[in-house]
């Protein structure tokens, strides 16, 4: 029978330490947000070239919200923060979880951790230099000439930032797909076999995230059926040898 007081002390102990970790990880971030506060017009001006590119000569977004103007960057800048401090707050959960953990599965999470960021950080960076500037290319020259574009800062900023938050996502496919069979839900041949449905639904998922027009779903999705390739590899090449030991490994 165990101590009461054995198991109060160290439910203490672990949220004291979850504190610590909190504590540590909300100051990373805000030493962060600190540090690109005075860049927030600059933040905003980079993030708005994809479509003040393909706007007429002498056109430029507009606040309709008194205060958008102002609110607009900082929103920016603590999602900026927020994206490069990441790796930081990982690490802080990382941490706290790492001691409880077997050797095997500090072996595999650390490069899983590792892949999942920098597959996130690669999906954000497509969507900022391709999908951006092509859908909005499209989309200023199909449109009728009596239409002006006048985009507003914080709408703008919302559809970024989601567009963001969908490649991002959708690119950490991979990874979910090594964990699926680490876990010993499916398997690499299950999932080959099914590569047909999962394209399907690739394509549906990419009309669900995606702007309503033809360009972006296509920039999703044929990424997205190329990961599920590697996806498929990366499983049968991480697969435990025993898979009855799939769930306990």
């Amino acid at each position: 029978m165990s101590d009461p007081d054995f198991n109060d002390s160290t439910l203490i102990e672990h949220l004291v330490e979850l504190r610590a970790r909190l504590v540590r990880g909300l100051m990373g971030l805000g030493v962060v947000l600190l540090a690109l506060l005075p860049f927030s017009r600059t933040l905003y001006t980079h993030l708005a070239t994809p479509l003040v590119s393909q706007l007429p000569a002498g056109q430029s977004m507009i606040a309709t919200n008194p205060a958008g103007a102002f609110f607009a960057p900082l929103k920016l800048t603590f999602f900026t923060a927020l994206f490069v401090a990441v790796p930081w707050l990982l690490y802080q959960a990382w941490a706290f979880v790492a001691p409880g953990l077997y050797a095997r599965e500090k072996r595999l999470a650390v490069p899983l951790l590792g892949s999942a960021v920098a597959l996130f950080y690669l999906g954000c960076a497509f969507a900022y230099f391709l999908v951006l500037p092509t859908v909005f290319h499209f989309l200023t020259t199909f449109r009728p000439e009596v239409i002006a574009i006048t985009p507003d800062a914080n709408a703008y900023l919302d559809f970024v930032l989601a567009i963001f938050f969908a490649f991002g996502a959708s690119f950490e496919l991979p990874v979910a797909m090594v964990i699926l069979v680490l876990l010993g839900w499916v398997t690499p041949q299950q999932l080959r076999e099914g590569r047909g449905y999962a394209i399907v639904g690739i394509f549906v998922l990419a009309a669900i995230l995606t702007p309503p027009d033809v360009v972006s779903q296509l920039m999703l999705a044929i990424p997205m059926c190329i990961l599920y390739e590697l996806g498929i590899h990366a499983a049968r090449w991480l697969q435990p040898r025993d898979p009855n030991k799939a769930a306990a490994s």
